[in-house]
């Protein structure tokens, strides 16, 4: 108890010790290698990005003081969950826990693309014309707090440790930034960490205009899940330079790169049929 006591008090500078350093680093590599031309200027689109940032984990602070690590003290000290029935060994437990929690995320990102209720949430995080580093962080508070609502129901069924939990946050939070990366990688490297981890080519096709591109390669940690369950594409067709990242009919800076327009991009227009069976390509007129 004392060591979790110890995590529940310093959860909040470790996470964002890890996210400033991540960031930064990611940010450097992106200037000394980068995969792509941008086409919005930096300083907009990390000003708005980064500020909705703020924005969610001010609000998040708001609604859920504990945060997830929270909830996984409060139910090992209620017993709740599969690890606080069936004990295994701790570190068993953790890595397990992790996985799991990980694999969850995976289905949490198909499903806001099947739903057409979710999508319109979740387009906005697509609608960043460029993609770099605070494309990985760049959600809407709704969503936000429906995958936040999510891990606590993870969390309470797998009874998942506190440190867990905080390995679990901050791997997500830091591959996301990797893997959202304006990053060039020696295309060698890049085959081998892609069976480790979601590397920047990989879930760049994910950031793809074309439905069949964007409904591929869901994975944000590890790449598993999208080579077992079907929804791995390696690359895009049209070329990691060459491609158009974004969505078709979102095209306006305005509304896609000023914080205002991007917290109203969910109430705009009628719910489509977007949805993840939409995976075939419809070429362009």
């Amino acid at each position: 108890m004392e060591f979790n006591d110890w995590i529940l008090g310093h959860e909040v500078p470790i996470r964002l010790g890890f996210f400033f350093g991540v960031l930064l680093l990611v940010a450097l590599w992106e200037m000394l290698a980068p995969r792509r031309a941008l086409t919005v200027s930096k300083a907009l689109r990390w000003g708005n990005n980064l500020g909705l940032v703020f924005l969610n984990s001010l609000l998040l602070r708001l609604l859920f003081p504990a945060a997830a690590v929270g909830m996984a003290a409060f139910a090992a000290e209620n017993g709740w969950g599969i690890f606080n029935h069936f004990p295994l060994p701790f570190a068993l437990a953790v890595v397990l826990s992790v996985i799991a929690m990980d694999f969850v995320i995976y289905l949490q990102h198909v499903m806001v693309h099947a739903v057409p209720a979710l999508w319109r949430l979740h387009r906005m995080h697509h609608a960043d014309p460029d993609f770099d580093v605070t494309t990985g962080a760049r959600f809407h508070p709704l969503e936000i707090i429906l995958s936040m609502l999510i891990k606590f129901a993870t969390i309470i069924v797998l009874g998942a440790p506190v440190l867990a939990v905080v390995i679990f946050e901050v791997a997500l939070n830091a591959t996301s930034m990797f893997n959202h990366g304006n990053l060039r990688l020696p295309l060698g490297l890049d085959r081998v960490l892609r069976l480790l981890v979601v590397t920047p080519d990989m879930h760049r096709v994910h950031h793809s205009v074309e439905d069949d591109e964007a409904n591929s390669n869901f994975g944000f940690n590890l790449p598993w899940w999208d080579r077992l369950l079907g929804t791995y594409r390696e690359q895009p067709r049209g070329g990691h330079e060459a491609m158009t990242i974004g969505i078709h009919k979102y095209r306006s800076t305005k509304e896609v790169s000023w914080l205002p327009g991007m917290l109203t991009l969910p109430f705009k227009g009628k719910i489509s049929d977007y949805a993840i069976n939409r995976r075939q390509w419809n070429k362009p007129d």
